[in-house]
């Protein structure tokens, strides 16, 4: 296995997300008339250059515990040391959390078992665990369909439990190891409609839920509008937005500038897409100064250093 494939990941994400940070919450038509061409400083919060957000913070708990020899309690403690204790922060502190995932972390922090911590009812579906769950691939990437399936849906339970934000974290790994197996994303995106479909009818997942997926499962989503996709933090709306953006874009750089500029939640579709992006393109791709720009850039790359002696 590509022993870069953490730092393709991480990197990606965090790049992605340092990115949307300063525009957060805009809307789209604020951003046509200045569009993000690279990094920025503060803006929605108020932060210096390439500072990056929960999604990162997340995604590198998760990175870490891999590193570490994963275990879904442990994940859990760290989540809990990153909200209490500011661990894996981009400057010490959290200035950012998704309701869902702080309610959730509330819950591990009182003793809740770990695949129970995240809700669970069709209102929990916000994108806050789709946005960390990238690194789960390096896990995901020699298990069957199954086995994947089942420790994403454990990894997804510690903030989002519903079987919609468990399928779009499976369909998003499973895009990502086509990617890892040297398929290109279109590619990648035909062989998926057949396959996901089939898997989740076997697994006989309600069918009002698979046809959620239509827009990924069935006919072309590249060939719709602008106006067609939307950003908000719905995992389904981060899902579409970050596939589409990959598919009718030729570079790293282009994929995320995309993703940021449909506006709303803007760090997490460009962490989203970011994450496949790099995992495509590799870190090259990644332009030097966004780079070079990154909050604890060499922290970064002493846990995927980490990573490649383990491997």
């Amino acid at each position: 296995m590509n022993q870069n494939l953490l730092s393709n990941i991480v990197l990606g994400v965090a790049i992605g997300d340092a990115i949307g940070v300063p525009v957060e919450f805009e809307p789209r038509l604020k951003l046509k008339q200045n569009p993000v061409t690279g990094m920025r400083e503060y803006g929605t919060h108020d932060q210096p250059k390439g500072t990056w957000s929960d999604d990162t913070s997340l995604t590198l708990c998760l990175a870490e515990s891999i590193v570490e020899g994963f275990d879904l309690q442990q994940l859990a403690n760290k989540f809990v040391a990153w909200k209490n204790n500011n661990h894996w922060t981009p400057h010490g502190w959290v200035f950012d959390i998704g309701i869902g995932t702080r309610i959730a972390i509330d819950r591990l922090e009182k003793g809740e078992q770990p695949e129970y911590a995240g809700g669970f009812e069709e209102m929990d579906n916000g994108n806050g665990s789709l946005m960390r769950i990238l690194p789960l691939v390096l896990l995901t990437v020699n298990l069957s369909a199954e086995e994947s399936y089942s420790l994403t849906k454990k990894v997804s339970s510690l903030t989002h439990g519903h079987v919609r934000s468990v399928i779009s974290c499976f369909y998003y790994l499973e895009f990502a190891k086509k990617i890892i197996e040297g398929i290109t994303p279109y590619e990648a995106f035909v062989l998926l409609q057949s396959e996901v479909t089939e898997f989740l009818i076997e697994k006989k997942i309600n069918p009002d839920e698979i046809s959620k997926f239509n827009r990924l499962l069935q006919g072309n989503i590249a060939l719709l509008n602008e106006e067609d996709i939307k950003s908000s933090g719905y995992v389904l709306d981060t899902l579409e937005a970050s596939v589409w953006c990959l598919l009718t874009t030729g570079s790293y750089e282009k994929a995320v500038l995309k993703a940021v500029n449909l506006g709303h939640d803007t760090d997490t579709t460009g962490a989203v897409v970011g994450g496949l992006a790099a995992l495509y393109y590799g870190i090259e791709a990644i332009p030097n100064n966004w780079l070079l720009s990154l909050a604890r850039l060499e922290d970064i790359n002493n846990l995927c250093n980490q990573y490649e002696k383990v491997m």
